[in-house]
């Protein structure tokens, strides 16, 4: 049905407003339930045994579930009601503006549309005024401009200067009308779409439906919201910029982009945290739909997280998501305990062959969780984060060829500025008026610390960085890690082959004895080398340089080396090459790499156990 002009100006754009209030207060009532269900009812049943325990608790998580969706879908039509009410207000306001300008010049706007004129001008052959008259509105005129009073038109016109002046007029009203209908009907379909059938359940596939119907709302209300969102400013501005808006902003910002707030440095994050749990369950929507390999691998991953995330032991520090994706590799960054409460804060970036996949999932989530463990038993106060916000370098490489180059800085320097704003982020959040944040780097992810720590200005906030397993850090010495040498600790074990690769040259050199038939195997060349080298005791001419800069372990870096358990022997104990490797941050392998780590992030570094650098 064709709108009128009537119809627009009459409009109370206020009931859309009102309507949007009753849904977000029926959001906000889903996710209150949800909460209830997730740190009261469930909570009470971990202690219980039984089926009738077991059955009880698949029904509050379907339960759960089904709140979560609650809580999502009428966000959306929240949004899609207030984007609604904002568009045809505008459209509205331009309208009002053309009748109070018709009003002003005297002008009769009629029913249909048309602005009724009166004479004006002089006709130039009788001397007489020319009559008045009435012009109907076209939208594709509205660049057209009235002519100045006393300027001569190039082209035939009505000599009547009103009309000029009429037909624009006329052209605004058809141009506020017309693009209205364009608005009224965008919604209708944003609105059909978030339809729900009758006893509808909530499963892998209704949570990929409702990723597809955040993306229409995006469409539909043209990203209105999407420009408020600070995305190019840094994590203090954005830090601030959450903190001034209302409860009613961010709810409606939380409901249409948990996607990008979840992973917004600078955003709180108990809110990151809800965020990316809404966000979790539309990636695993989404990828369970799909069949390529990467979805699959990227899904078991994700998976173990939901998993972990429902099912937190009694005891351990609260889980957090702070961010998850599937973009490259995948995203995931998991914290144990609030990081914006606690005073002790620390965030590791593990390394090669990491990417968002059960092993991810399984190994490097359980690190954070111990390290977070070990450190709350010398300061309750702490946190620990592990940070997969980069692409590792992955092996074995796609192709054979490439397993010989993969182990270069490149990764670690596009990993570092996004490090650097996650760091920027967690000190922009922090509760605490000092807190005392450490950058922990494992195996590659030790050099992407490095680089990190290297850029201008270093790690921001980072008072102390923690190296295990490090291939080097870009570095000559501990001093350009900006933090100060007495700031930075290592940990390398004599059998963890990575902490003692060769130099790029000698790496090469050893690739053509007996590091070849390894290389050949799928080990990158540098990693080869490295364990032939641990092998055969031939390091070189200058120990203290390997494969990415000086040893952190040796004496010419300057750093403190904390006390390790050694572990198995490359190929002769142990399962194979890597073992030690593996071992630092696990407190049944290796107890006295988990306790000084623990004791570096709680604030008690002099109390660590040392041994002598390389």
């Amino acid at each position: 049905m064709t709108a009128t002009w009537e119809q627009l100006r009459d409009l109370k754009t206020s009931e859309y407003t009102e309507a949007a209030t009753a849904w977000a207060e029926a959001s906000s009532r889903a996710d209150a339930a949800r909460d209830r269900i997730s740190a009261q009812m469930i909570k009470s049943l971990e202690s219980q045994k039984g089926a009738s325990a077991a059955s009880a608790y698949e029904r509050l998580k379907r339960l759960d579930r089904n709140f979560d969706f609650l809580h999502t879908e009428c966000g959306l039509i929240r949004t899609t009601l207030d984007s609604l009410a904002h568009e045809l207000s505008v459209q509205q306001g331009l309208l009002k503006g053309a009748l109070d300008d018709a009003a002003a010049h005297g002008y009769a706007v009629q029913a249909d549309g048309s602005v009724q004129y009166p004479a004006g001008g002089e006709n130039t052959i009788t001397k007489e005024p020319v009559p008045g008259g009435a012009v109907r509105g076209s939208r594709y005129l509205l660049d057209a401009r009235p002519p100045s009073f006393g300027r001569q038109p190039q082209a035939f016109t009505n000599p009547n200067p009103h009309a000029a002046v009429a037909q624009e007029i006329a052209n605004r009203i058809v141009g506020a009308v017309s693009a209205a209908q364009e608005v009224d009907a965008r919604f209708v379909r944003a609105l059909n779409r978030l339809k729900a059938p009758d006893g509808l359940e909530v499963t892998d596939a209704t949570w990929a439906d409702a990723a597809g119907d955040a993306q229409v709302v995006r469409e539909e209300a043209r990203d209105y919201l999407r420009d408020t969102i600070p995305e190019k400013k840094s994590p203090t501005e954005r830090a601030a910029w959450w903190k001034g808006l209302t409860p009613d902003q961010r709810a409606e910002l939380l409901a249409v982009y948990p996607d990008v707030l979840g992973n917004l440095d600078g955003i709180p994050s108990a809110v990151r945290d809800d965020a990316n749990r809404d966000n979790l369950q539309m990636l695993i929507g989404k990828l369970s739909g799909q069949d390529d390999e990467k979805s699959r691998t990227q899904l078991a991953g994700m998976r173990s997280i939901d998993s972990q995330l429902w099912n937190q032991k009694p005891g351990e520090p609260p889980m957090y998501l702070l961010g998850i994706g599937d973009q490259g590799g995948g995203r995931a960054i998991v914290a144990f305990g609030n990081p914006d409460t606690s005073r002790n804060v620390s965030a590791y970036v593990p390394g090669l062959g990491t990417a968002l996949d059960a092993e991810f999932a399984r190994n490097d989530v359980q690190r954070a969780r111990d390290t977070a463990l070990g450190a709350r038993r010398y300061d309750p106060s702490s946190a620990a984060i592990v940070w997969l916000g980069y692409d590792a370098p992955q092996l074995p490489a796609d192709h054979v060829a490439d397993n010989l180059d993969v182990m270069s800085e490149d990764h670690a320097r596009r990993g570092a500025p996004d490090y650097n704003r996650f760091m920027a982020g967690i000190s922009a959040t922090n509760e605490n008026p000092d807190p005392h944040i450490v950058a922990l780097g494992h195996s590659y992810g030790s050099l992407t610390v490095g680089q990190a720590a290297q850029l201008d200005g270093g790690i921001p906030g980072v008072d102390d960085i923690i190296l295990v397993g490090s291939p080097g850090t870009g570095a000559h010495h501990a001093d350009q890690l900006n933090v100060g040498k007495d700031h930075v600790f290592v940990g390398a074990s004599d059998h963890d082959p990575v902490s003692m690769l060769p130099n790029k040259s000698e790496s090469g050199s050893l690739l053509s004895g007996a590091g070849a038939g390894l290389g050949a195997a799928g080990l990158p060349g540098a990693i080869a080398g490295g364990a032939v080298g641990y092998l055969i005791g031939d390091m070189g001419s200058d120990e203290s340089e390997i494969y990415f800069g000086t040893d952190p372990a040796s004496r010419d870096f300057g750093a403190h080396r904390f006390l390790v358990t050694d572990g198995p022997k490359p190929f002769i104990e142990g399962s194979g090459p890597f073992d030690a490797h593996s071992n630092y941050f696990n407190p049944l392998k290796d107890q006295d790499s988990a306790s000084n780590i623990a004791r570096i992030i709680a604030g008690q570094s002099g109390a660590i156990s040392t041994e002598e650098p390389r």
